[in-house]
This record gives C-alpha cells, sequence and structure tokens, in this order.
C-alpha cells in the first residue's frame, strides 16, 4: 500500500490518547430540523460510505451530531487534526474511537506474538476490520474534519477500510474537500452517499425558520429571502448575521448593507459581533485564539488577568453562541468554529504587536510544558518563534523524536528558520541533519552539516564546539553507512568518538553502533558483535531505545552470520517488543531479519508476511537508501521458493530498475543471484553460467555447474572457497559450500565421500533448524538426502527434510526441454502453458482467474493464442492436442 509512514499501536500511545477528539458533538438545544436531509442519511445507510463534502460553516458537523444522536445506532465519533497525519496516531485514534462502542476492539493487536508492536498497514488493518466484523448489531464510524489530512497513506488506508468492510458498519465522512479515495468507483458500485453544498445550504424555508424561531429576529418573508439569496445559504454566514442583527432597529438597513467581496462581509460581521461584546470577552476571544483547543485552565494561563476567569467565560461564550464547539460532555474542553478561529486571529494580528503575540504563544507553551505535553508546548514555542525555548523542548527527551510526525513537525520548523538564525546556532543546522536521518532521508544531510562547519569557524573551540565537531563526524559516518563505504564509516566514526563529550552517549552510541555494521560487513565478526555490545550499553545507560535497538538488531544480523537463528530470532523479536512501546520510523530492518530466519525455517507463510512488512516500512526512506531493493530481492527468493517463477522474474526486475536508476552497486551481486536462480529454473544455463561469471559469484557458478552435469568444475570451485571460508570465520558461507560440494560429490559419482559431507553439513544445520538450504537445491539434493537416509545418517533430520521436499512445489521443467515443444510453429509461453495446465484439470475461466490472480477477459485471451498455437477450436481439443505433444 502507500509509501508515507507504518503502522503503530501501543499501550503507551493508547494512554495519551485525548479523549475530546473522540467525544461525539452534544446536540444544541437550537437547532434547525433537516428531514429532507436525514432522510437521505437514512438512505445512505444501505451503502458503505456516506461523503458529505462542503466548504466550512455548512453544518457537516451539526448535521451528522443530530443525526447520531437520534438514529438508534452505535456511533464511534472521531475528529481529525493535523496531527492525525501521521499513521501511528491515525490507526491509535481509529482504534480508540471504535473502543467507545465495544471494549474490546484492538486487544490482538497489542497481544499479537508474532510480530510484537508494531504491525504494518495491511495487517493491521486486517486484523482490525476481523475485531470489527465481530461487533455485534449495526454501528456507525465517523471521521470529522477529513480535510485536515494530507496523508497518502491514510487515504490508501481508508480506502482498504472500505473495500473489506464489514456489513454491520457504515462510515460517515464529513470534510471541506473531497478526500483521495476511488469516489469514481464507489458511485459505479452503489457503494456511495453524497451531501454536497448545494444539498447542505439552507432553504428558504430552513432559513426563515433559523433566522426567526431560532434567533427571534421576525424578518419578513422578503427579509428572509434577500439574506438567504445574499449568503446563499451559507450556515455560518447566516449564523453570524443573525448575531450582528441582534439589537439592529433598522434590520431591513443592515440586510441591505450586507454584500460585497467574502472577505469585506466577514470582516464586517466579525467587527459586528465582537463591537457587540464587552472589552472583556472581546480580548479573551482575540486572545485565546491562537489556541487549537482549550480549557478554563489554559485560558488563565494565556491571559494572566483573573478579571476574566477561563472556565466562567468560555460558559458564556458557549451560551452566547459566539462560535464555540463544546469537545467533551463535561464542558471542559473546547475549540472555536475554524472559520471563526481564523477570523479571530486576522484581527488579532492588526489589534496586537507581534511581540505581544509572541508572548501569548510562550504563557500556551508553558502551560503544555507544566502539563507534560512537550510537542504542544514545542508547537507554540516554534509559532512564538522562541528559538531557545523551542530547542530546550526538543533537548528535554519528551518529545519523541523517533516518531514521524514529531520529526517532521520539527525539520519544517528548523527549515523555515533563516540562515542567519542557524548561522548563529551552529547546532540547529546539527540538530536538523541529525532528524532528517531519523526520518530516513539522506539527501540534504551534506549540505546542513557543511552549512554547520562553516558556521563553526567564527566559534570559540570548547568543549561544546569540539562536541559539535563530533556530532557532524557521527552524521558523516551515518551516511557512509547508508552508501556501504566500509572505511569511511571506520574513519569517521573513531573521529566521532575522539570529539564527542563523554557525556553525549546518544551520538556515542551511534558511532558505535556505526563501528559495527563497517566491520559486519568486513566480515570481522568478532569486532562487530563487540561494537555492537558496546552502543548496545551505552544507549541502555542513555535511556534511548531507538539507538538501543538498533544496536539489538546489529547483534542479530551477527548471530545470523554465525548460523545461530534461534538466538538470531529472539534478538530481533526482543527489538521489536522494544519499539512497541514507542513510535519508531522504522523496523523494516528487524521484520528482513526475521523474514529471512523463517524462511530459512521454510515457514514461508510468515516469512512473506514479514518480508511484505519489511517492504512496506522500507519504502518510508529516500530512494537513495537501498532497503526497499534488499526486501524485493528477498521476497524474489521466496516467490521462487513457491514456484512462482513469473512473479520472482517480475520482482527481481523491478529491483534491477531501482538498483540501476539508483547506482546501488553493493545489491547488483545479490540481484545476480536470484536472476540466475530463475535463469536455472527456465533452462537457460548458458545465460545463467555467464551472468555468474560476470558478478563472481563462487556459490552461483558452482550451482550452475552442476546444473549443466559438470560437477568436476563445480568441485574445484567449491574447495578453496570452503578453505577460505573456515579461514576467515565466516561459518554460513562455509555451510552453503558444504551443501554444494556435497551435491557436487554425488553427481559426480563419488557417493561415499558426497554423503560423508553431507552428514558434516547436517549436523552443523540440525541444531538451528536449517531447512531451505538444502530444499533450494531441488531434486538432486533429495536424492543425496535418500542416499543419506540409507545409511542412517541423522534419520529424524533427514526425514523432516525429505517430508519437507514431498510438498515441495514441482520444479517447472525447462520449456525447451518440453516433449513436443518444437512441434508447434510458435511455442507456448510460460504463462500460457501454466494456462492450459489449469484448463486441463477441469477449471473454469473464473476459477482460472482466481488462482492465478488475472482479470477474466485475460485469461480469455490466454485461452484464444493457446487454441490458436494449437490449431484446435475448443478445450477439449485443447487437451488431447497438447497431451499428444507431451505438454501435459
Amino acid at each position: 500500500m502507500g509509501q508515507e509512514g507504518s503502522l503503530y499501536y501501543n499501550e503507551v500511545m493508547a494512554s495519551t490518547i485525548l479523549a475530546t477528539k473522540l467525544f461525539i458533538p452534544p446536540p444544541q438545544p437550537k437547532v434547525v430540523h433537516r428531514p429532507r436531509l436525514v432522510k437521505r442519511l437514512i438512505e445512505g445507510l444501505h451503502h458503505k460510505l456516506t461523503l458529505i463534502s462542503a466548504p466550512a460553516g455548512f453544518g457537516k458537523t451539526t448535521l451528522v451530531s443530530e443525526w447520531v444522536a437520534g438514529c438508534g445506532r452505535p456511533a464511534a465519533w472521531l475528529s481529525l487534526d493535523e496531527g492525525d497525519n501521521d499513521p501511528g496516531r491515525f490507526i491509535s485514534y481509529l482504534v480508540a474511537a471504535l473502543q467507545t462502542i465495544q471494549a474490546g476492539i484492538g486487544q490482538r493487536l497489542l497481544a499479537a506474538p508474532h510480530p510484537p508492536q508494531p504491525l504494518a498497514i495491511e495487517t493491521i488493518l486486517t486484523i482490525l476490520i476481523n475485531e470489527i466484523s465481530t461487533i455485534p448489531g449495526n454501528f456507525l464510524l465517523i471521521l470529522d474534519d477529513y480535510h485536515s489530512l494530507d496523508s497518502q497513506w491514510v487515504d490508501q488506508a481508508l480506502a482498504f477500510i472500505i473495500e473489506h468492510q464489514p456489513p454491520q458498519m457504515h462510515l460517515i465522512i464529513a470534510t471541506r474537500e473531497d478526500p483521495s479515495l476511488p469516489l469514481a468507483r464507489y458511485r459505479a458500485r452503489g457503494h456511495l452517499t453524497e451531501l454536497r453544498a448545494a444539498d447542505l445550504r439552507f432553504t428558504p424555508a430552513e432559513a426563515a425558520e433559523f433566522l426567526n424561531r431560532l434567533m427571534r429576529l421576525d424578518l419578513s418573508e422578503a427579509d428572509v429571502a434577500a439574506l438567504e439569496a445574499r449568503t446563499e445559504g451559507w450556515i455560518a454566514g447566516l449564523q453570524m448575521a443573525a448575531i450582528s442583527m441582534q439589537g439592529h432597529q433598522d434590520t431591513a438597513a443592515f440586510i441591505q448593507s450586507f454584500t460585497g467581496s467574502h472577505r469585506f462581509v466577514l470582516d464586517y460581521l466579525l467587527e459586528e459581533v465582537l463591537q457587540r461584546q464587552s472589552v472583556e470577552v472581546q480580548a479573551f476571544l482575540l486572545h485565546t485564539s491562537i489556541l487549537e483547543r482549550m480549557c478554563g485552565s489554559l485560558c488563565d494561563a494565556v491571559l494572566l488577568d483573573p478579571s476574566i476567569p477561563g472556565q466562567v467565560t468560555l460558559d458564556y461564550i458557549e451560551r452566547a453562541n459566539l462560535f464555540i464547539i463544546p469537545l467533551d460532555n463535561e464542558r471542559r474542553w473546547y475549540r472555536y468554529h475554524h472559520l471563526f478561529g481564523d477570523l479571530l486571529r486576522k484581527r488579532l494580528g492588526q489589534s496586537l504587536s507581534p511581540e505581544g503575540i509572541a508572548e501569548l504563544q510562550i504563557r500556551a507553551s508553558a502551560w503544555y510544558e507544566n502539563n507534560n505535553l512537550a510537542f504542544e508546548a514545542f508547537h507554540h514555542a516554534a509559532a512564538a518563534n522562541d528559538i531557545e525555548r523551542a530547542d530546550r523542548l526538543i533537548k528535554g527527551g519528551m518529545i519523541p523524536l523517533h516518531s514521524r510526525a514529531a520529526v517532521t513537525t520539527i525539520l519544517d520548523w528548523l527549515d523555515i528558520l533563516p540562515r542567519a538564525v542557524l548561522d548563529a546556532r551552529p547546532w540547529l543546522w546539527v540538530r536538523s541533519a541529525m532528524l532528517a536521518l531519523n526520518a530516513g532521508q539522506t539527501i540534504g544531510v551534506e549540505e546542513k552539516v557543511q552549512a554547520a562547519e562553516k558556521a563553526l569557524h567564527h566559534a570559540d573551540f570548547d568543549d561544546n564546539t569540539r562536541d559539535l565537531i563530533g556530532q557532524i563526524a557521527a552524521i558523516r559516518a551515518t551516511v557512509a553507512l547508508a552508501q556501504y563505504q566500509t572505511d569511511a564509516m571506520i574513519s569517521l566514526s573513531r573521529r566521532a568518538l575522539e570529539d564527542l563529550h563523554p557525556e553525549n552517549l546518544p551520538f556515542r552510541s551511534r558511532a558505535l553502533r556505526t563501528l559495527g555494521f563497517a566491520y559486519q560487513l568486513k566480515g570481522e565478526l568478532t569486532a562487530a558483535r563487540q561494537f555492537y555490545n558496546e552502543a548496545m550499553v551505552i544507549s541502555q545507560t542513555s535511556g534511548n531505545i531507538h539507538l538501543t535497538v538498533s544496536a539489538i538488531t546489529g547483534l542479530g544480523n551477527v548471530l545470523e552470520s554465525e548460523n545461530q537463528l534461534h538466538q538470531a530470532a529472539e534478538t530481533y523479536q526482543r527489538a521489536l517488543q522494544l519499539l512497541s512501546d514507542q513510535q519508531p520510523p522504522n523496523a523494516d530492518q528487524e521484520y528482513l531479519g526475521l523474514a529471512r530466519v523463517f524462511y530459512e525455517w521454510n515457514d514461508l507463510d510468515t516469512a512473506e508476511q514479514y518480508g511484505r512488512q519489511s517492504l512496506e516500512l522500507a519504502r518510508q526512506y529516500d530512494r537513495t537508501v537501498d532497503r526497499r531493493v534488499i526486501c524485493e530481492v528477498f521476497l524474489a527468493r521466496l516467490k521462487l521458493a513457491r514456484g512462482d517463477i513469473a512473479g520472482a522474474a517480475d520482482m527481481i526486475e523491478k529491483a534491477d530498475l531501482t538498483a540501476r536508476q539508483q547506482n546501488f552497486v553493493k545489491r547488483m551481486p545479490d540481484i545476480a543471484a536470484v536472476r540466475v536462480l530463475i535463469l536455472l529454473r527456465q533452462g537457460h544455463l548458458a545465460t545463467a553460467a555467464q551472468l555468474a561469471r560476470q558478478y563472481e559469484l563462487p556459490l552461483t557458478q558452482a550451482r550452475v555447474l552442476i546444473s549443466q552435469d559438470d560437477p568436476s568444475q563445480a568441485l574445484s570451485i567449491l574447495e578453496p572457497y570452503r578453505q577460505q571460508m573456515e579461514v576467515r570465520g565466516w561459518v554460513d558461507e562455509r555451510l552453503k559450500a558444504m551443501v554444494l560440494q556435497a551435491l557436487a560429490l554425488y553427481e559426480q559419482g563419488d557417493k561415499q565421500q558426497a554423503v560423508h559431507l553431507l552428514g558434516e553439513a547436517l549436523t552443523l544445520a540440525e541444531p538451528e533448524g536449517f531447512v531451505r538450504i538444502f530444499l533450494d537445491e531441488g531434486a538432486r539434493m533429495a536424492k543425496l538426502l535418500s542416499a543419506a537416509a540409507a545409511e542412517g545418517i541423522r534419520p529424524a533430520y533427514v526425514n523432516k527434510l525429505l517430508a519437507a521436499f514431498a510438498v515441495e512445489p514441482k520444479e517447472q521443467q525447462p520449456i525447451a526441454s518440453i516433449p513436443g515443444f518444437s512441434a508447434l510453429a510458435e511455442p507456448l509461453s510460460p504463462r500460457e502453458l501454466e494456462v492450459l495446465q489449469l484448463i486441463a484439470t477441469g477449471l473454469s475461466n473464473q476459477e482460472i482467474c482466481a488462482r492465478l490472480f488475472l482479470a477474466l477477459d485475460t485469461v480469455k485471451g490466454h485461452n484464444r493464442r493457446i487454441f490458436d498455437k494449437l490449431q484446435v477450436q475448443r478445450r477439449t481439443e485443447a487437451i488431447a492436442r497438447a497431451r499428444e505433444l507431451g505438454l501435459i
């Protein structure tokens, strides 16, 4: 699915849910009943989705909340805001909203053993939808203010939910603009009910009821018609006009003057509304307009005026209908109508100096900080342009700097700061570079650290300056890590450790972790383990979970290389468990490590689940980072293990294209190795041999030579390679070489030596449960294992492997060697052969569609081409002809 972001749901986040976002706005005492719209809403219950899309002030929220209160169905309500663009936050609030109608929703996510949180999008949505389907009876899910979001990820997640929506659930979206959903498809399928501005605008009769019955203005029919025409039924405009007219003696004159541009009308109404309030209430409205949400004590902290008590004033404003919306049933938290808030802020900017507004923001920031809401405190500090305060809040450790939402917000703030401000504070350049890396970005990082270095030329060389120089070196080492530049990683990390302050534990841990990865790439696993352990100890001391996880994952990589699969899996699971209490930017490496282990254990379903989760998360990184390609190479190998040669070829083509476009030189040998396996399955031995030689892949070359019935040449490669691996202590490569060497000996006719060497390999492999290392060598290995079984070698393990062979997908016979292949004027393609084989089993076209995930027209097209090539007219003739030619 989408590329932003990933899904994280956990108890910590659940404990910080802002409950007011989940409250259904309570019914208003004065409301215009709108039976024509209620009828549309009731009719919409037979569809999946009701979309209420109109500009601000058309009564969307009021209509839905009033209808929900009397419709008789349980309703889960979620008021969205910009913070919900973060995938983890969106899903957490969605689950929390659903829990208001069924408390147990989401418990499976918290209890999921494989994997621990976080989970990837399709997995978590599937689990959630399955849980939703257990809710007894029909219910509503309302997403209000959907226009606040600008996230492809959320759009795609919501589309997935709608596609698989349980029948008892009806979704309502209220928004100022159409969401990025496949609305045309929903209309075509009859899944969508829509209410637009033309539907929501007040009719003349509704306008008359509002103005005369509710607002008690006693306007003539002509005056109502004139005002309704000038506002075009815009409910907020009518409401502001009605408030402004209260106390006017000459309402006709007011209506006559109620004209002009949209901005003029709004400014005029705002002045009319404000001028009719006391000085104290005007001050309260303007000064609290900087707040997205407000309660009495927060307002008190912002105004610092005992003569305008916050809660009392909020109560008055609500009674006076001054565009304030209660967010909870206790009437504790409120917000201004969005449009009204915008206008108040505009007026505030006209009546108060920038310095005065900044002071209000700082007071709000202080209140949030004192109430342990550091991210909101930062938001107001940034709005006040209080750089020192904002930076202190970032440094304070209360803002989750591994959270994509927090990192993005802080980066956006840093990016708009004038260069002179950053140059005067070089540590902000460094912080911006580091946060970019936390967000998976490498582009622009070097420019930021260069700017920091330039700014430091004018600074006194003290401990702080030296520490910043160390941070810059550590950042550059991290960029070198993404590019696999081992020498640069080592030299820069060592330089960082020399300059970093002894108490700068996060950066010291980062540098040590980079050293661990560098030595891992060099194959020096003892050194790598040492540095990973040091990094883990330091990060644990500093309490930095994200860096701790990074070091633990590095240890998992080392354990994998040492063939300690069980410990490696436990290590990756431990890393994910630690991440379950956080919101990390990514967990793709942990998932991919588990995918590799479960692949080797031949648990292909679990391996694929982890592999796809890893790929989805890897897509969040810059395209200049090769993690996505690594995942695609793995998934291509997995498809091959399932017998899906065409799928494997498609996947490896994608990986190859990206690698070439981004110049991922380090990935080309891995891609070539999988390409060779595909070519061998397709019978293209010469091409496979050429590719294996081109990339100097010893094991792959040996595998090709065995397939070419040249085991002696394969042995000439494997023996020295195995000896090299033993000298270097690379036990994983040594085991692979032993397996292939035994196979080559068997094919050469040296059965006794082959079985003996295979026995040694089995002894090494059995304790850790290796399976695929044998299965991936195909039918030849099955024969060798049968020979070992006859000799009584490790019978339980060998029987387990032979049993696994029994359920393996049959190896596809190379097309060129299929009997009768050359008898056709135009050969059948691999896909056509696959369709032909399914036809022979008696499957219908629809069943073939389901089996191969193809459209019906595509299958019919394959049928026509098959019939043409076989020169037949119908299925029975095709099957008979195919059997004649030995195609099936």
